[in-house]
């Protein structure tokens, strides 16, 4: 019995050997089958149906979907890369000509006041147009990553010198900069000061004339902290949740001029860098943009 039992062990040891090894090698496989694949190298004469188990031959089956499926949305992106230039070069010449010529007509002495109140809407709805045909390709490609941000250490008192307040002394709106010297954080220059100038313009245009502008930043532990603040109309609490939404325009916000894009393109800028936006705001009592760039 005992012989029996020492053979009956030495199997064992043996068959687990034998198991062990066999699996061993399966994982082997099938790590270089991801790093082959996290590489984009994964290639079909490299492995076999003879070669793989049926667990590795499903890994391998997902993974090749997956490549298709990555090689299909490259495409596709080359693809609205291709529309979008040609939306934007396509639009752009009729776009302004046709802001010329309204403003060649409206320079001539001979026309009555109908017909340059007529022009006028014309020019208006056409700048209108121009605005939201950039936009919106600025925002595509964005999303698409065909523009993308590059976030690196900057000063945050050099981009609050970009922010132009001529709007704001052209309608009665007097501004103040409450800046703390020698902070940085990190973001895209260029991209962050088209962020805070959709702020800044947002709180001229929904302020009265006799109202105030402030933009002041503050250090935190992780983040810094820009805020503009305004004394304009404010928002409504139901509304908070919804202004950053592509093409939303409040009620009270109707008569003013606008497509509802600049928030939402503020709010992608900053998300795209590791920042992230909040606002505070009561309706008649103005608002607080917080813009938070990471340190």
């Amino acid at each position: 019995m005992t012989a029996i039992y020492i053979v009956c062990i030495v199997l064992l040891i043996i068959a687990v050997t034998v198991m062990y090894v066999r699996t061993s090698r399966i994982l082997n496989r099938i790590d270089r089958m991801l790093d082959r694949a996290i590489e984009d190298t994964l290639t079909e004469n490299e492995f076999s149906e003879e070669k793989l188990s049926k667990v590795e031959a499903k890994l391998y089956r997902f993974l090749q979907i997956g490549k298709m499926d990555r090689q299909q949305a490259m495409q596709e992106k080359d693809s609205i890369k291709e529309l979008i230039s040609d939306i934007s070069h396509q639009t752009k010449t009729p776009v302004a000509n046709i802001l010329l010529y309204t403003q060649l007509l409206e320079e001539q002495g001979n026309l009555g006041e109908k017909e340059r109140e007529l022009l006028s809407h014309i020019s208006a709805q056409t700048e209108k147009l121009d605005f939201l045909i950039q936009s919106m390709i600025k925002l595509s490609r964005l999303e698409n990553g065909i523009i993308t941000v590059t976030p690196k250490e900057n000063s945050v008192e050099d981009l609050l010198g970009e922010i132009d307040f001529g709007s704001a002394t052209a309608k009665g709106i007097s501004v103040s900069m409450e800046n703390t010297p020698g902070l940085t954080a990190v973001f895209d220059r260029k991209w962050t000061a088209e962020a805070l100038g959709n702020l800044v313009d947002n709180a001229v245009k929904y302020t009265p004339p006799g109202g105030y502008v402030r933009v002041s930043s503050k250090a935190y532990e992780m983040f810094i902290r820009i805020d503009v603040t305004d004394n304009g109309m404010g928002i409504a609490s139901d509304e908070i949740t919804k202004i950053f939404q592509r093409f939303y325009r409040s009620q009270q916000a109707a008569d003013e001029k606008g497509v509802g894009v600049g928030l939402y393109l503020t709010r992608e800028i900053l998300r795209k860098q590791g920042g992230y936006i909040k606002v505070s705001s009561r309706l008649g009592q103005g608002a607080v943009f917080s813009v938070f760039l990471p340190k």
